[in-house]
């Protein structure tokens, strides 16, 4: 037997760990693209539920006010050597920024699941929760949620939902005549592609809802919110500004 001196052990040892590393799947800086629908475009940007960090952001621990918006997320990521690499609104609130429906954020339930229908377009039922397990995602139409009672590590009410199991909400018209700028995520059947997406234009339900449908597949989409719809995205150079917001979605990346 052929005995290996010491720096040869110790060269075939880092070879092996360099290797090692390199077929180890690792966060990376989330690309956004602009996508034509309709004749209108959109922003999406897609996450992979394996790999990307995603959290729900609402209440500043050093605060206990709303973060309200995203500077204030990326400085309290800062301490941690973190910092956002993609953020969106993620739900809709009260006039305290308080959440209308479900909300967690991994640390304890802050609002509690709401099923009845009423004002707005939170109200416009069906609507659904995004829900963040282990390396998956998942939209999930709120009445199915309250059944199965899935186990999420972080999850956001909104509504109405935009697509539920491959079909458009029911009260979508194509001739509708109210148009804002709409925002919204949809996933995979998987759980594991996740597509956060927002209007450059104002929009239709109906343009917005067939987005996720037809052009990007997604069997289920939810409605963030519109009007107050915003993006932060440093891989283009957009930072949106405006009203201090309720929930948050964010992929947080290392600093």
């Amino acid at each position: 037997m052929v005995r290996k001196s010491k720096p040869v052990r110790a060269l075939s040892a880092l070879l092996a760990l360099i290797l090692s590393l390199s077929l180890t799947p690792a966060a990376q800086a989330v690309e956004c693209r602009k996508q034509e629908h309709l004749g209108k475009f959109f922003t999406l940007c897609e996450v992979d539920a394996r790999i990307d960090d995603v959290m729900l952001f609402h209440t500043d621990p050093r605060t206990g006010e709303p973060f309200g918006t995203f500077s204030n997320i990326d400085s309290y990521l800062e301490e941690t050597g973190r910092k956002l690499g993609l953020a969106m609104n993620a739900g809709m609130y009260h006039q305290d920024r308080s959440p209308v429906g479900l909300f967690q954020d991994g640390s304890g339930e802050t609002a509690p699941l709401v099923t009845t229908d009423g004002p707005g377009n939170f109200g416009l039922l069906p609507n659904g929760v995004f829900c963040l397990q282990e390396g998956r995602a998942h939209v999930i139409e709120s009445l199915r949620f309250k059944r199965e009672n899935p186990a999420c590590r972080a999850a956001s009410q909104s509504g109405p939902m935009l697509v539920i199991g491959g079909k458009l909400h029911p009260r979508f018209l194509p001739d509708s005549d109210s148009r804002y700028i709409r925002n919204g995520v949809g996933t995979s059947a998987d759980g594991r592609r996740i597509v956060l997406a927002i209007s450059d234009t104002p929009v239709t339900f109906h343009e917005f809802g067939t987005l996720f449908r037809d052009t990007l597949g997604l069997p289920d989409a939810l409605y963030f919110d519109g009007k107050i719809s915003r993006l932060y995205a440093p891989s283009m150079d957009r930072f949106d500004a405006g009203f201090p917001m309720g929930p948050i979605v964010g992929v947080v990346v290392p600093r």
